[in-house]
């Protein structure tokens, strides 16, 4: 989904989300705090707008709802009242006082003729003594003038159940609406009485007018209907989404409803009032996201491309090691400060870095002459030993007794006995001198090797004082053999040692390879006399993978804890309190990283034993390349 959305941006913008969409970058961290903002931001809005907006609206809804409700009413109210006052015309009339005295049918042709009705604009009349007797009643026809007798009959019966006196009151008239068969009617009542108002009132005469959909669509100027199948005495409101539903009930004698005025309005204020939200919620949601927008670009152009200037020269220093400075754009605020700390931090680094090359090739000079010095002490130690051996060791056999011997045997009297016995002793004596003599030749062989192998430190020291060590072809083998047989003579304890035949050829400078083997090997000889055994064994393997070849030297000396290993190739560390050390590993560590190699050191821990492992390049793939 990601991909396919940066598909669609212009190249700029997918190039700047590229750089961003890394969540553990700060311009990412900055765009979700914007958006995580803006997110809230629009809906707080949102929700202030519609707390706001809508209650607004719904009031003024309601308001015009009611204004429709109560033009409802009036339009009935008046729709009857005009025919109250028709009837209160008949009921202050002297002739329909004098019909209620004695009824006589020219009134009731005159007065209920068709053509009277019409011109009063009623379709029913009729005369009710004060007990509720009708004296007269009809009902016609609006259209045809022709009378209803139907019509009639539901008028009758609703007189008669109707309390006319109740609805008249105090007054001289009153006015109710009333269900006539499948019509409903505005009915006007009036008590009949001199129009003097002299005399007593002799009943009441009743007029009716139908109200139909029509009539009261054009009173209320919309469309609207007589419902006479949903009646309820409060009005209803039944909403839409685009529509109002008004039922206006439509009041009888008894006030309850008999109908329903029943018309449908447009929601007209509701859905200016969605219109004005949606307009004021996307008007602040565009204004915001301009915002976020302008914000979002100013702390890419102020923050972000300066950070991201400082983190690339960073990681160009960092890859080519050069100490250049960053360029500076002469700003004046954070990210110009954070630059000029950076430059002065590089000149720093740059003035401490010739500082520590002057110092290191001083300390060099001195730790290579220390570190030759202490090599040239290990190479000694088996010429003092093997002369200490020489000088201590008495002869095979007393000269004293040889001369006593000799002379015992030059006398012509001596038994032949005594002179085979004196003449035995004598060859023996004779062969353990000679046999003494050979094994002090050896141990001499030994220390002259030893001392041209000193020699050979001290001029290979003077060659390369200045120079990258050379690397050959060397057998690590023969090497190993040697620094072997040099070591059995080391500390006077008695080592055992086992390493393997074979050639096997490495890259590397045959003499310094040699000192550190041998001071590896002077270090597992003290390890093992500090055991206090008296005795031990020193293992050397090789092993080859790919174009590396691993030395593994393993003693069963003292060991050391696991903890400080890192700690042995400090220089001047030493894990034997009355050793000044530590020069020996440090060098030895520094030699095979100038070989191309590598030196560590392991151990279980305590009385365990350690081993020291030489990492160095084969030399057979030398030889495969050159062939």
């Amino acid at each position: 989904m990601p991909s396919a959305a940066m598909g669609r941006l212009p190249p700029a913008v997918g190039r700047q989300f590229g750089r961003m969409r890394t969540p553990s970058s700060l311009g990412a961290k900055l765009v979700l705090i914007m958006t995580a903002v803006g997110l809230v931001a629009a809906v707080a809005i949102t929700l202030l707008l519609a707390g706001i907006i809508t209650p607004s609206f719904t009031k003024l809804e309601d308001k015009a709802i009611a204004g429709h409700v109560e033009r409802t009413r009036a339009a009935l109210s008046e729709y009857a009242a005009k025919v109250e006052n028709a009837v209160r015309d008949y009921g202050d009339w002297n002739d329909s006082y004098a019909y209620m005295a004695h009824p006589d049918a020219r009134f009731e042709r005159e007065s209920f003729s068709p053509l009277a009705m019409s011109n009063i604009g009623v379709d029913g009349m009729a005369y009710v003594t004060p007990g509720g007797r009708i004296v007269i009643a009809r009902w016609r026809d609006p259209v045809s003038g022709v009378e209803r007798p139907a019509l009639r009959s539901r008028l009758t019966a609703m007189i008669g159940r109707t309390d006319l006196g109740r609805v008249v009151g105090r007054q001289s008239s009153g006015r109710f609406y009333a269900r006539v068969g499948d019509r409903v009617a505005a009915i006007g009542v009036a008590r009949v009485r001199r129009s003097d108002g002299s005399g007593d009132a002799r009943g009441y005469v009743l007029m009716a007018r139908a109200i139909t959909s029509q009539q009261i669509s054009a009173l209320l100027q919309l469309n609207a209907r007589i419902d006479l199948a949903a009646i309820a005495d409060r009005g209803t409101v039944t909403p839409t989404r685009s529509k109002l539903t008004i039922a206006v009930p439509i009041p009888g004698a008894d006030g309850h409803a008999v109908a329903s005025t029943r018309f449908s309005v447009p929601r007209e204020v509701s859905l200016l009032g969605r219109r004005m939200l949606l307009l004021a919620v996307a008007g602040s949601t565009m204004l915001l996201l301009l915002v976020l927008i302008v914000l979002r670009r100013m702390i890419e152009r102020l923050v972000l491309r300066p950070l991201h200037r400082v983190e690339g020269h960073m990681q160009r220093v960092r890859a080519s090691g050069s100490l250049a400075l960053l360029e500076e754009d002469g700003r004046r605020d954070e990210v110009g400060s954070l630059g000029r700390s950076f430059n002065a931090m590089l000149r720093q680094l740059k003035d401490l870095r010739e500082q520590i090359e002057v110092q290191s090739f001083d300390l060099g000079r001195s730790e290579s002459a220390v570190a030759v010095m202490h090599n040239v002490r290990n190479a000694l130690n088996p010429i003092s030993t093997i002369l200490s051996q020489g000088i201590a060791q008495p002869a095979p056999v007393d000269r004293t007794t040889i001369d006593r011997a000799i002379g015992e045997l030059a006398r012509s009297d001596m038994p032949d006995a005594r002179r085979q016995k004196l003449a035995a002793f004598v060859a023996a004596a004779l062969e353990a001198e000679i046999a003494n003599r050979e094994a002090t030749r050896r141990e001499l062989t030994i220390g002259r090797e030893a001392m041209a192998h000193v020699l050979e430190i001290i001029g290979q020291q003077q060659r390369a004082a200045h120079e990258r060590p050379v690397l050959e072809l060397c057998d690590v083998s023969d090497i190993i053999a040697r620094n072997a047989t040099i070591a059995r003579y080391s500390q006077g304890a008695s080592i055992a040692f086992s390493f393997p035949a074979g050639p096997s050829p490495v890259l590397a400078s045959r003499v310094i390879l040699s000192q550190v083997i041998g001071n590896l090997f002077g270090n597992a000889v003290e390890s093992i006399v500090a055991r206090g055994t008296g005795s031990g064994s020193i293992a050397a393997t090789i092993t080859q993978a790919d174009d590396r070849v691993t030395i593994a030297i393993r003693d069963d000396g003292e060991g050391f804890s696991p903890e400080i290993a890192a700690t042995l190739f400090q220089r001047g560390f030493s894990t034997r309190a009355h050793k000044s050390g530590g020069l020996g590993l440090h060098w030895c560590a520094n030699s095979m990283n100038a070989m191309e190699g590598s030196l560590k050191l392991e151990s279980d821990g305590p009385g365990l034993g350690a081993v020291a492992i030489l990492t160095l390049h084969a030399g057979d793939q030398a030889l495969a390349q050159a062939a």
